[in-house]
């Protein structure tokens, strides 16, 4: 999730006093985790595109710091997209980073609405680079991201929930998603190239949820209780007249494969960074104690989309 709800506010918190948060949220510079088996030699892997033409919260020097340095230990050149999105930008690159897009009147303002973050010239070039062999990582927090990635999410057949989603088994902290409870599934992601890559737990700060029209293969699921809080003002206390969806079985991490290429998507984008929060700097993302297997399963996503793994 995105800084401003890292008090996870979903008690007697409200929203607006976790916005005075964000601003002491850095990158861990520090966090460079172990790559036992590089995937590509360094600076010969494919190219990754990360976005940051759509006043992206997550950038490759901010938020995703952390995420752009594993990767090109990993081999991979990343490479900032300032460009907006067209058959002839996006051949640039092998993979394509979405995290956290933001249409230009929410910069400021992230109440609802909140329109696409693309537009449909703009969608059209990712669906036909996508379909003709390209590979999407789509990362949508909580709102007012997934109202900013509808349209292009939809052209997938993936349906987002604008809001703040929300699993009894976090108790209003960090959810972690296990093989044992079965809430992470057994898919080529989790299972890595070799039993050193294996993932059985991943962390996630709150985020959103969705679900896939068909086709989906799920990664992470909501258990039984779980809900999504529609707030109508960004800032607004949750509480028991808080309008809310039932989520349980909806995802927050799945992979679609769509004509020739390969699309992932996470409703959680923390989980892929590694931020220091508050006046304690306290490590949050994938520094943080129980998200120790975050770092390998960003890996194994990305040998996923490389097409490393199988099915």
């Amino acid at each position: 999730m995105a800084p401003r709800l890292r008090c996870f506010c979903l008690g007697a918190f409200t929203l607006s006093l976790c916005v005075l948060a964000r601003a002491q949220q850095v990158p861990d510079t520090a966090f460079k985790p172990a790559i036992a088996q590089p995937a590509y030699v360094e600076g010969k892997g494919p190219v990754v595109l990360l976005d940051e033409a759509h006043f992206n919260f997550h950038t490759a020097t901010g938020r995703y710091l952390a995420f752009a340095e594993l990767l090109r230990r990993d081999g991979y050149v990343v490479k900032s997209n300032s460009e907006k999105f067209t058959a002839a930008t996006l051949q640039a690159g092998k993979i394509l980073v979405i995290a956290n897009a933001l249409h230009e009147s929410n910069q400021d303002n992230w109440s609802p609405p909140n329109p696409s973050a693309f537009t449909d010239a703009e969608i059209a070039a990712v669906q036909a680079w996508v379909k003709g062999g390209g590979a999407l990582l789509l990362i949508a927090d909580h709102l007012p991201f997934p109202g900013a990635a509808d349209k292009l999410a939809t052209a997938f057949g993936i349906r987002f929930n604008n809001g703040y989603a929300s699993d009894p088994r976090s108790k209003n902290g960090p959810l972690v998603f296990k093989t044992d409870d079965q809430s992470l599934l057994s898919h080529p992601i989790t299972k890595g190239r070799a039993a050193g890559e294996q993932v059985t737990s991943v962390a996630t700060f709150t985020g959103s949820a969705f679900q896939i029209e068909k086709g989906g293969r799920p990664l992470m699921v909501f258990g039984k209780g779980s809900q999504s809080f529609m707030v109508r003002t960004f800032g607004e206390k949750i509480s028991d007249e808080t309008p809310r969806v039932a989520i349980d079985g909806w995802w927050q991490g799945a992979t679609l494969r769509y004509g020739k290429g390969r699309v992932a998507v996470f409703g959680e984008a923390a989980m892929f960074s590694a931020q220091l929060a508050g006046a304690a700097r306290n490590p949050m993302g994938m520094n943080a104690p129980m998200a120790a297997q975050n770092p390998q399963f960003l890996l194994n996503t990305l040998h996923w989309l490389a097409g490393l793994l199988g099915e």
